[in-house]
């Protein structure tokens, strides 16, 4: 078949049948019309505009079903040669390039985001690739194109579309049209104009709107706006509220002109084109989420034809002259015919090098008898020709170990290639045996004595050889050919291709297995033939060699395989003096492939001119269980006329025969591969289950019955039974027959005159939701999508993947090396257009290699298991990729929908009944431990602090060390008593402050930190800490300060000289405008001066400081702090941990808010104990630093941070053994406490038990605590009170905000730790998210908790009462509804333990499973980002560190990649399965970043809207970003 014409070109459509076809793609999606119905309106729809099929006949369009297999009679036509093309011409096919080229064009482009690289990882690209398509430009055809009820591709399309949307947000609207037809972002905030940016800010301030409410969920049809109870403070990601529109705040919008958010809206568009209506879903709101089950297609064709009957061939008539085995035919022809030539071999020139007689054959084979039974120790049978050392070659070695190999045979020149050990001898293989290698060219052998014979063991049963075969799995076996199915084998062979006496035979294949070994080895000697062998280096210097052969030895026949034919066509230019007129039979070893059928057509046109018989062509099925299954016979031999089948792809995907009339581009010709060998009979079986015969129009497996297949898996009893001793059996289930069949892997069906058809095979078959598809078509419809050469070669490999329970299709291409970004992408992007529509299938995975890198077979094609084991281990490195898993994934779990609430009345009244108790718990009452009157005393710190430099002036209270671990200051009581005057006095004299004031601390971790905050109290100003800008990042480390600064309202900032010196540098005018800093003191050289006064407040609910700081999901929110709360916290750290002026303790903590800020100034003036000070920065030039002080001040009680945990982990783990040598002895710590406002971070908290438990630490010693904004200390594990216990919970049901506990190690369990013991005084409640009713014991909810030490709201710029009234003033709907609570905005549960606390009653533990703010509400659950992270960490080892955060409903992640920028992209599929596999969810994008990219606070926790912000501005620098489609 010649290329006819172009390919079909798409005419542009009017408008009105484009509105049509929108609206039918609608009902489609929407499931108001069938895939049928659909496909007959759309057809109707485009008739007059769809240029006829080329070379189709006009009539033959028409809807004639025919009722079975159309067969044509195959009359070759003599046609024009086809223009040479370096592709794989092995799956060429006219009509069906034509087809995919037909269906591409019905394809309107979509637009697809392309992939971004960095320019490291292009290898050869143009800067155009850089640039993405102008998305916001509705030029082209596709973006004029508006369809109802979609995302359109232009970001904004007028100032007059804001106002609409927006009223709908501020209404709560939930209907995803009103949100997707105007804003490209939903929910997502607009910032095009100038003036739309203003309105918008004017309305945000007045209306109370969460603009981050949750867009419409474009990948399940879900809209749900989800509005968070908990409304956010000014932003530290933008700009606070109400500063005008300098900078454009990125908090919920993004920047228009950012690349990444175009891309994504074109991800957002392609997702939300209608896919097919779904299948039938069922789901059941519990934990166990049912994966939905594929439900049968009910219009899917079914089989209609009658039972087939066992085909029987014809009888195999054995000459009863013959020689009576293969061994006795050597003899006879080498003791009587010992002249006539048996091989000739060839060199790479394709000169004879050597032709081998028949009499020196049986002397050789008798010299090797001989040496092999009487020269060598041990008799040896199995023989493996060496030399096929391939990527499979391990596997190989195995089997030559079980089949207990131990002699290897080969030649001189081969044993001197093979690579050698230092001693000489041949070097062992991985995964080899050892072996004794022998070679076997004359001189080596010992000659025999003059009548010696072997012991003939050359019939029967016995086993004659063994050949390899590698499964799909890539695991190698080995199959047993008995002497008595050899001897057969070449009987049957002689008689079906009517081998005479001393004909030529040119074999192109390997001679060591299959069709190449039965025909050029075994049968030719049978019959005294004369091979000529042509090796594959000649065939790859020379593809025409074996053509020339033919013609220079008059050969009669020629074994090839479909590639020869295919390549000798490449290379058969300019060749005139080639004649094929001897060719008798030209066998076709793998015609059972169905693509082998173009290279037959094309080979005849060309050939057919130079004397090849049409009928000379005789494709032949063979597999390595069966031996030959079927060849055709020329019709001398009695061989009725070649047919072919033209199947419909679609009715083969359901296992039935079909011929196509209605769709003419999805279709799969196939030709015969003739009757079935003599003396075997055949059958056509289900592939799975019972081995029921099929219908006469039913695929199935062929099975073979005959004395000429092999008999065994070597040593592998199991599976031989399944493949050798198959018994059909008909409906009724009556045997066929008596005699067990062999199946063969061969997919096909018997057609008219019993010809055999062979449809793909079972290696090659994958399972895509109860259709099959053969990988073999699908590459096919691959190579047909770019008449332009983009793949390399033609080598692309096809294969499936398991995830999520279905299989997923992979396809691997290797890419030219010339091709652009560019030209992958859109190549890609067709091949998924032509694959779904051809095979309707999706691609779950499309990879491009470069050129000459997928694994090679021993004979040059693509090693398909081993590409695949390299996809599943993240080894493949390809240099492009794209994942569909939104079309692919059809059996997710159907998104949860809300049920309807149980009041919180029925909540309780439920609990009550099944007996739970109402999940609420307590510190320890103050009032039992301590006289009131103290408390009263230490009601303010700044009077605590003057008594103590009163009673004790010289008792240590601070000891601060450098990274040397020497100290650099020290304060007793009256030092700092001191400092704290001269700066009140400062404060007082120079800043002109009255008490009230705020004044913003910019200090780095140090004395004078705290000496400057006491000197704040001691004036009546409200200290605010601050940390110092970073001087080598001042562009973002310096805008934070100076909003603190701004937002605080500060009117003063003390600081050092230093610091002092950096705010008003050049370098920070480029960052802030330095001008309106508020007055600056420096506080290195104020004079000495004493107070008149200090100080003391008029009642203890007066501010005492503000606590700012910037929480995970990137809000600044600072909070007050009264004296009164201040105290009490420091009251009930005092009692927990037993903290007493005697005590040390070791800090290593930032001091600037939370938890950190109150160990580091306050509790050490409280309690008058030491405090031990080790700035974290300083760990970074000594990692040691903070154990080797812990150990050296003997710290009974020492705090840390997760990234000082995880610093000394990473650091320290190879050098325990040197801190020991060097004295560090941790034995004294009684607790270590990590300060968090997160989950407890398990795995490594017992990383760092398990390090340092050589240095003494305590097992027991490590545990966490848990503060937030609005209290900054709950739980504290403390010296006394039970240890931490750990919980196992399950994952999914946690997802539903349910708590069931599970055991260790179970599917989907998740280890839990407490978070240290309830403070004393502290009182814990769970609460309903939304209810607000109070839940019961071992419920999942948000942890509402009330103390003395609360904070008392918070403060902003506003000054806004709801949110106060919100978050620290919250009741309970129900119950005890008195009590005031604070919200604490972390989901959690409490569960009452066996174990007993210090005052005899059963504990209560409190777990924390994670922030509100930060889960992420997808499909209708609730997911933790940890989670996820876990997850894709695990994935792969180059994977350092992983973050995860949601963008218009889609899922983002974000990895870290240890590892070359080269293989960035092995992670992109991995990190897409885990997250299917484990949590049920499809990744929208995957960002690959360098590491440390990731930005983490100073408490150790991920920043992931900082890093989601930097993602959509485009500041992330990614080494690459894929869009999954």
């Amino acid at each position: 078949m010649a290329d006819r014409g172009c390919p079909l070109e798409a005419a542009p459509l009017p408008a009105e049948v484009l509105e049509s076809l929108a609206e039918l793609e609608l009902e489609l999606s929407e499931g108001d019309i069938t895939q049928k119905g659909y496909e007959k309106k759309r057809a109707k729809l485009l008739a007059r505009y769809t240029p006829l099929i080329q070379g189709v006949d006009p009539c033959l369009q028409t809807e004639n079903r025919l009722p079975g297999p159309l067969m044509a009679a195959a009359t070759p036509k003599p046609q024009k040669s086809r223009a040479t093309n370096s592709r794989d011409e092995r799956f060429r096919s006219d009509v069906h390039t034509e087809a995919v080229q037909a269906a591409l064009a019905k394809y309107k482009e979509r637009k697809m985001p392309m992939p971004s690289k960095r320019r490291s990882v292009l290898v050869h690209s143009s800067v155009e690739t850089y640039t993405p398509p102008d998305t916001s430009s509705a030029s082209e055809d596709e973006g004029s194109l508006r369809r109802p009820g979609r995302l359109t591709s232009t970001l904004l399309q007028s100032h007059s579309s804001i106002e609409p949307w927006l009223d709908r947000v501020i209404q709560g609207s939930s209907t995803s049209s009103s949100a997707s037809s105007t804003s490209s972002h939903p929910g997502g905030r607009p910032a095009a104009a100038p003036g739309a940016t203003t309105a918008l800010a004017g309305l945000t301030a007045h209306a109370h709107v969460d603009l981050h409410s949750a867009p419409p969920d474009v990948t399940t049809g879900l809209a749900e706006h989800s509005h968070h109870e908990r409304p956010q403070v000014a932003s530290v990601r933008g700009v606070p509220r109400g500063h005008g529109r300098t900078v454009l705040e990125t908090a919920g919008g993004v920047p228009v002109n950012s690349r990444v958010s175009s891309k994504i809206q074109q991800l957002l568009n392609t997702l939300k084109r209608p896919k097919r209506p779904p299948l039938k879903e069922f789901f059941v709101d519990d934990f166990e989420e049912l994966l939905e089950v594929q439900q049968p297609d009910p219009n899917q064709p079914k089989p209609e034809g009658d039972q087939m009957a066992a085909l029987k061939g014809e009888p195999l008539s054995v000459e009863t002259s013959g020689p009576p085995s293969l061994l006795a035919a050597l003899q006879l022809w080498g003791t009587t015919q010992p002249k006539a030539p048996c091989l000739t071999a060839l060199d790479t020139a394709g000169k004879a090098t050597y032709t081998l007689t028949y009499g020196k054959l049986w002397s050789r084979s008798l010299k090797l008898a001989y040496t092999l039974l009487n020269k060598l120790t041990s008799k040896n049978e199995a023989l493996l020709k060496p030399g096929d050392r391939d990527a499979g070659s391990q596997q190989v070695g195995f089997l030559l170990g079980s089949c207990g190999v131990t002699l290897a045979l080969t030649t001189d020149a081969c044993q001197k290639g093979l690579p050698k050990a230092p001693t000489g001898e041949v070097a062992t293989f991985k995964g080899w045996p050892p072996l004794a290698w022998l070679v076997i060219d004359g001189k080596h052998l010992t000659k025999p004595p003059k009548d010696w014979y072997p012991l003939a063991q050359d019939t029967g049963s016995g086993t004659a050889y063994i050949e390899y075969k590698t499964s799909k799995e890539g695991s190698t076996v080995g199959v047993t050919v008995s002497h008595s199915s050899l001897l057969a084998q070449c009987q049957a062979l002689t008689q079906a291709c009517g081998y005479m006496e001393a004909e030529t035979l040119t074999n192109v294949l390997d001679f060591k297995r299959d069709a190449g070994l039965w025909h050029g080895v075994l049968t030719s000697v049978m019959n005294r033939m004369h091979v000529i062998s042509i090796p594959y280096a000649l065939m790859k210097v020379n593809p025409l060699s074996w053509i020339q052969k033919v013609c220079s030895y008059k050969a009669r026949a020629a074994l090839v395989k479909s590639r020869d034919m295919h390549w000798s066509l490449l290379a058969q230019r300019g060749q005139r003096d080639v004649c094929l007129s001897s060719l008798r039979m030209l066998i076709v070893a793998d015609g059972a492939n169905p693509w082998s059928i173009s290279s037959c057509d094309a080979f005849l046109n060309v050939f057919q001119s130079r004397g090849l018989r049409p009928e000379v062509i005789c494709p032949c099925a063979s597999s390595p269980e069966a031996l030959t299954v079927a060849i055709r016979r020329p019709p001398d031999l009695g061989g009725p006329p070649p047919r072919k089948a033209v199947l419909s792809m679609n009715g083969l995907s359901y296992g039935v025969i079909r011929v196509d009339t209605e769709e003419k581009l999805s279709v799969l010709t196939v030709q015969d591969v003739g009757q079935v060998m003599p003396g075997a009979s055949a059958c056509v079986v289900k592939v799975d289950g019972i081995p029921y015969l099929c219908k006469t129009d039913e695929i199935g497996e062929i099975c073979v019955n005959s004395v000429a297949t092999g008999t065994a898996y070597y040593g592998l009893l199991g599976i031989t039974k399944n493949v050798f001793e198959t018994v059909p059996v008909t409906a009724d289930g009556v045997p066929v027959s008596d005699r067990p069949f062999t199946r063969t892997g061969l997919l096909g069906f018997i057609g008219p005159d019993n010809l055999v058809f062979v449809v793909g095979k079972l290696d090659g078959l994958m399972v895509v939701g109860m259709r099959r598809h053969n990988a073999d078509d699908v590459v096919a419809t691959a190579l047909a999508v770019e008449p332009m050469k983009f793949v390399y070669r033609g080598r692309i490999a096809v294969f499936s993947v398991t995830v999520l329970h279905d299989d997923r299709i992979v396809l691997v291409a290797e890419q030219r090396p010339d091709a652009s970004e560019e030209d992958s992408f859109q190549w890609m992007s067709r091949v998924l257009q032509a694959i779904d529509s051809i095979h309707q299938v999706g691609v779950y995975c499309l990879a491009l290699v470069p050129a000459n890198t997928l694994p090679k077979a021993p004979l040059g094609g693509i090693h398909i298991s081993e590409t695949k084991q390299r996809f599943l281990e993240g080894m493949l490195h390809p240099c492009n990729v794209l994942m569909c898993p939104h079309t692919c994934v059809t059996n997710l779990p159907k998104p949860r929908q809300k049920q309807p609430e149980v009041g919180p009345a029925s909540m309780i009244v439920g609990n009550l009944v099944a007996g739970k108790r109402i999940a609420q718990a307590s510190g320890r009452e103050l009032a039992h431990l301590e006289d009131s009157d103290q408390a009263r005393k230490f009601l303010f710190l700044a009077d605590v602090l003057q008594w103590r430099a009163h009673t004790t002036p010289d008792h240590p209270l601070f000891l601060l060390l450098n990274a040397k671990g020497t100290v650099t200051s020290t304060a007793t009581c009256i030092q700092l008593h001191k400092r704290a005057e001269r700066v009140a006095a400062a404060l007082m004299e120079k800043g002109r402050l009255d008490a009230g004031d705020h004044v913003a601390l910019v200090y780095p971790p140090g004395v004078d930190l705290i000496a400057a905050f006491y000197g704040c109290l001691y004036c009546g100003c409200v200290p605010v800490t601050v940390r110092p800008p970073h001087p080598q990042n001042l562009g973002t480390t310096l805008p934070t300060v100076k909003m603190i600064v701004e937002v605080s309202k500060s009117a003063c900032v003390l600081s050092t000289q230093a610091i002092t010196r950096l705010l008003k540098s050049k370098e920070a005018a480029a960052a802030v405008d330095v001008r309106t800093w508020p007055t600056i003191l420096d506080t290195d050289d104020i004079p000495k001066k004493k107070l008149a006064s200090i100080f003391r407040p008029p009642s203890p609910d007066v501010l005492a400081y503000l606590d700012f700081s910037v929480s995970t999901t990137g809000i600044l929110a600072g909070v007050k702090m009264s004296h009164a709360a201040t105290s009490a916290l420091c009251r009930s750290i005092k009692l927990q941990c037993e903290l007493y002026p005697s005590r040390q303790i070791a800090i290593c903590l930032d001091p600037y808010c939370g938890l950190g800020f109150a160990l580091w100034c306050l509790c050490s003036v409280y309690s008058g104990h030491q405090s031990v000070l080790v700035p974290p920065l300083e760990l970074e030039s000594n990692v040691s630093l903070w154990l080797s002080a812990v150990s050296q001040y003997k710290a009974r009680v020492t705090f840390c941070s997760y990234s000082v945990m995880e610093m000394c982990t990473k650091g320290l783990g190879a050098q325990t053994g040197a801190l020991r040598m060097k004295g560090v002895n941790l034995s004294c710590v009684r607790t270590c406490m990590v300060v968090a406002e997160e989950r407890p971070r398990i795995s490594l908290t017992q990383s760092f038990s398990k390090l340092f438990k050589d240095l003494g630490l305590p097992a027991r010693a490590v545990s966490t605590t848990f503060g937030c904004r609005v209290n900054v200390a709950i739980c504290l594990q403390g010296t006394t009170g039970p240890d931490p216990t750990t919980v196992y919970v399950d994952m999914r049901a946690l997802r539903h905000d349910r708590v069931r506990l599970v055991e260790r190690g179970s599917p989907h369990s998740l280890p839990l730790m407490e978070s240290g013991k309830i403070l004393p005084g502290v009182k814990v409640i769970i609460a309903h998210t939304e209810t607000k009713g109070p839940l019961g014991d071992s419920h999942l909810g948000e942890i509402w908790v009330s103390s003395p030490h609360n904070a008392t709201g918070y403060y902003t710029v506003y000054g806004e009462e709801t949110l106060h009234a919100d978050h620290f003033s919250a009741r309970l709907s129900f119950g005890d509804t008195q009590t005031i609570w604070a919200r604490t905005g972390y989901l959690g549960f409490l569960r009452r333990t066996e174990l007993t606390d210090a005052s005899g009653e059963r504990h209560d533990a409190l777990y924390v499973v994670g922030s509100l703010d930060e889960t992420l509400e997808l499909r209708g659950m609730r997911y933790h980002p940890i989670d996820i992270e876990t997850s894709v960490i695990r994935a792969h080892r180059n994977i350092a560190e992983c973050a995860v955060f949601t963008w218009t409903n889609l899922l983002v992640v974000v990895v870290e990649l240890d590892g070359l920028e080269q293989d960035a992209l092995d992670l992109v599929a991995l990190v897409t399965n885990v997250v299917l596999e484990e949590h049920y969810l499809v990744v929208g994008v995957v960002v690959i970043v360098d590491p440390g990219v990731i930005p983490i606070n100073s408490r150790g926790e991920k920043q992931r809207m900082h890093l989601r912000d930097g993602f959509l501005a485009d500041q992330l620098d990614p080494i690459y970003v894929a869009y999954n489609m």
